[in-house]
């Protein structure tokens, strides 16, 4: 099942937004070399790719909640976590399996599809809306 960036993902921060639409797209290239259950360098391969990308947008956004002091940040680096983490565990089980299993679609579509929806749609458009009335304190 593949993720699409709809409306209700759009936090209106330009960087987050764009990161956040490649990210989508590394998570379906995942999900796309996983119909080759044979190939498990494929999605091996996907996964790193994933977990890179990954590392890079948080740094980003990490970067951004220090810069606008955002009080929610020690809150939101443990987030972060939790997705490195089931990222870890996800090179685990393709480590144990022949190459990516229904489980293991089955893995990635509710801790990193839904995660990451969920994520975006709470933490980052928090962070987003943090950033937007710190930068236009004249509107208040």
């Amino acid at each position: 099942m593949a993720m699409l960036f709809t409306d209700d993902l759009v936090t209106g921060n330009e960087m987050i937004d764009s990161q956040h639409k490649e990210l989508i797209d590394k998570i379906n290239a995942l999900l796309i070399s996983c119909e080759n259950k044979a190939d498990k360098a494929g999605a091996v391969k996907m996964l790193n790719y994933l977990a890179d990308y990954t590392d890079f947008h948080f740094s980003a956004e990490e970067q951004l909640q220090k810069e606008i002091e955002y009080p929610g940040y020690n809150e939101h680096i443990k987030k972060h976590e939790e997705l490195r983490q089931t990222v870890n565990q996800l090179h685990e089980m393709l480590e144990e399996e022949e190459g990516p299993t229904e489980a293991f679609v089955e893995r990635v579509n509710s801790k990193v599809v839904d995660w990451l929806n969920y994520h975006i749609k709470t933490f980052d458009r928090s962070v987003a809306e943090y950033k937007f009335m710190r930068d236009n304190t004249q509107r208040i």
